[in-house]
């Protein structure tokens, strides 16, 4: 039989950086915790990389997970520079997997919707709801990044054990 698993999904973004962690085994899903990494629009964008950087380092120094699941970036046409800064938000949270020789593993948005809904266009209320179907959990995952982050964990959660 399989040991559990520690799995963190983070949700990158640059003001709400969401994180999960999950662990669980073949016989389900164990325990669980989420949350946020916020930055402040006063800050310039190194600052902010930066605090996402150490908050992620933190966490993973602290729960030490077997792998991390982190949401692929996609840009929209209307709003290329979105994109790019995601994709500077997702550098850092990979490089801080590296520092800590985590297996780090991108999944993209519509792909995670498929997995876990059945949808790959599904909404975030019905996404939060199927996660917390899963966690069996009554009250809401607030905020949405968190939830979205949790989604990810489950996924890497399931693709390996």
């Amino acid at each position: 039989m399989k040991p559990a698993l520690k799995v963190i999904g983070i949700d990158p973004g640059l003001a709400y950086t969401g994180f999960g962690i999950v662990q669980g085994a073949r016989s389900g899903i164990g325990n669980y915790a989420f949350g946020t990494i916020r930055t402040s629009k006063a800050s310039t964008l190194p600052d902010r990389l930066h605090h996402i950087f150490s908050e992620v380092c933190s966490i993973l120094n602290s729960e030490k997970p077997d792998l991390v699941t982190v949401e692929d970036i996609f840009s929209l046409k209307q709003y290329p520079k979105t994109g790019i800064v995601l994709g500077k938000v997702c550098g850092v949270i990979l490089l801080a997997c590296s520092r800590y020789d985590i297996v780090a593993m991108e999944i993209p948005v519509k792909e995670l919707k498929r997995v876990l809904t059945g949808n790959g266009n599904a909404t975030k209320n019905q996404m939060e709801r199927t996660v917390r179907h899963l966690l069996k959990r009554d009250t809401p995952i607030t905020p949405s990044h968190a939830s979205d982050a949790i989604a990810l964990a489950l996924v890497g959660l399931f693709r390996h054990l």
